[in-house]
């Protein structure tokens, strides 16, 4: 047991001390430390080793969270003082509500960014049941050193780890479809998560894959989209109530009316971390934004509006883009062509040969989605020489499509803005440049799940904690009712409400 100086006239403690070794490896690690105040009571205090030097018997340790100091006396060496910072308010402070997050192998990356940006999430895993290699009535893939199994007809057999430890939990489910071979294999998990009596389910779904076929020319085209859009309503109800779906950027402003009133639809966007990155540019005052055609003016210019705009006509004449100027002007300036998504990237290159000819100093691309099929992303060259007309100074996507990340990543002009990092701006700051993107914005995918999984509104959790029986954990438990804050804004300015049915 060792004395604690108290930092303040009112605190007073005594903890117990994990045994310290320097010659102990696993020191970096997290440990936690509970003592008791007269002020406050119990408080469990998250620290981590910074340094352990054998040097006067002197140790220093870090706190996870700033504050005021406390002083801990070793009784081992009454010389040797562990200095440490704690912050009263957040030490003994522990996340009401946890998040289970599942995700897709192809966004494993992002999943991990995500958690690695809150101590709220909690990263889970879905997984092929494994077999031995002997068996020889099942097909294997090998994969990260670990074999896949998938039956004789392709279909695979999944399984949830721990189905059980979710219970009571809220769960959350990122997913990436990006081709119809793995749309199966998640629609599958995210069906069977909500009825593992979880206290609610997110979907988080970066790209809606569909989105660009959302309506018909000729009798018999059928729009995909919307029957994504129904496929994802009909998702299982969990404890908590519908399901909350989280997208960023969806091609067209129509598609949120595809959805039933069984899901709720919350659309985001990934414009503010694109804003973020061109205040750090070094001719963040000599930007102009242009848009290849009035579609993308429709959807991005109210986020942008304090930039000036340049805004295009595009012209199909059977398989060639005839791009134009409809507005604004390019002469002398940094123009940064915006748009949601690119595919063949056919229209972008038509738009920066003709703001190069209309005197662009530099031309740069930011698309949220960058599905680049057949590796068309090739075509994107980097400026090296100063000419506009050759190459692009920078092209941003964000991590939406994971496999189209691991291509372009450390290959310029191709640079990846994530949509789980979190902002730089200090939001208690008074003076902000107007084009800078609220510091609200840019935690995106982590705060998403954060707010829809963990509504307040929701199950309380320590009713689920030590409950096991369905049943009795539904008498002590009141429904919850579906609700969206509407202190959260969409990417289209206005507030996100639940999706209602239109006439047709």
């Amino acid at each position: 047991m060792a004395a604690i100086s108290p930092a303040t006239a009112t605190t007073a403690a005594s903890l117990s001390l994990p045994q310290l070794s320097s010659s102990s490896s696993s020191l970096s690690s997290p440990f936690s430390l509970s003592f008791k105040t007269a002020a406050v009571g119990s408080r469990c205090v998250r620290c981590g080793v910074r340094s352990l030097e054998n040097q006067s018997g002197h140790r220093s340790l870090d706190f996870l969270s700033n504050g005021d100091p406390i002083s801990l006396i070793n009784p081992n060496s009454s010389s040797s003082p562990i200095s440490m910072s704690a912050s009263a308010s957040e030490s003994g402070s522990k996340c009401s509500k946890r998040v289970c997050l599942f995700h897709s192998d192809e966004t494993r990356d992002l999943a991990e960014r995500i958690v690695a940006q809150s101590d709220c999430i909690e990263l889970r895993s879905i997984n092929w049941k494994k077999l031995s290699k002997a068996d020889d009535s099942f097909d294997f893939v090998l994969t990260d050193s670990n074999f896949q199994m998938k039956f004789d007809d392709g279909f695979p057999n999944l399984f949830i780890q721990n189905a059980q430890g979710i219970r009571g939990q809220h769960v959350a489910f990122l997913a990436s479809f990006s081709s119809p071979a793995v749309i199966f294999e998640q629609l599958s998990v995210i069906y069977a998560l909500p009825k593992l009596f979880v206290s609610s389910f997110t979907l988080v779904l970066p790209f809606f894959p569909t989105g660009t076929s959302e309506r018909m020319e000729d009798e018999g085209d059928v729009a995909t989209a919307f029957t994504l859009a129904r496929i994802l309503s009909n998702i299982p109800a969990s404890r908590g109530g519908p399901t909350s779906l989280v997208t960023f950027d969806i091609h067209a402003l129509q598609e949120r009316f595809y959805f039933g009133d069984t899901i709720l639809p919350c659309f985001e966007s990934g414009i503010p971390l694109l804003k973020n990155r061109l205040q750090a540019l070094p001719d963040s005052d000599n930007i102009s934004i242009a848009f290849p055609d009035d579609g993308a003016w429709k959807r991005f210019h109210k986020q942008l509006q304090h930039y000036p705009t340049i805004v295009c006509n595009k012209v199909r004449m059977g398989d060639k883009r005839i791009v134009r100027i409809k507005e604004g002007d390019a002469e002398g300036r940094h123009v940064v062509i915006v748009d949601d998504l690119v595919q063949s990237g056919g229209t972008l290159i038509e738009c920066q040969k003709v703001l190069a000819a209309h005197g662009a100093a530099k031309i740069s691309a930011y698309v949220t989605h960058g599905i680049f099929p057949k590796s068309s992303w090739k075509r994107f060259k980097l400026d090296t020489k100063g000419d506009p007309a050759e190459g692009f100074s920078y092209f941003w996507i964000t991590d939406s499509c994971g496999l189209t990340v691991k291509e372009v990543m450390n290959k310029p002009p191709f640079e990846v803005l994530s949509l789980a990092v979190q902002g730089v701006p200090d939001p208690s700051s008074d003076v902000r440049d107007p084009r800078a993107a609220p510091a609200r914005d840019l935690f995106l995918v982590r705060d998403s799940i954060r707010q829809l999984a963990s509504d307040d509104q929701g199950a309380p959790d320590q009713a689920t904690k030590d409950v096991h029986d369905p049943i009795e954990a539904t008498r002590s438990i009141p429904a919850r009712v579906p609700f969206v804050s509407s202190s959260r804004f969409n990417s289209f300015g206005g507030p996100i409400q639940q999706s209602s049915k239109v006439k047709r």
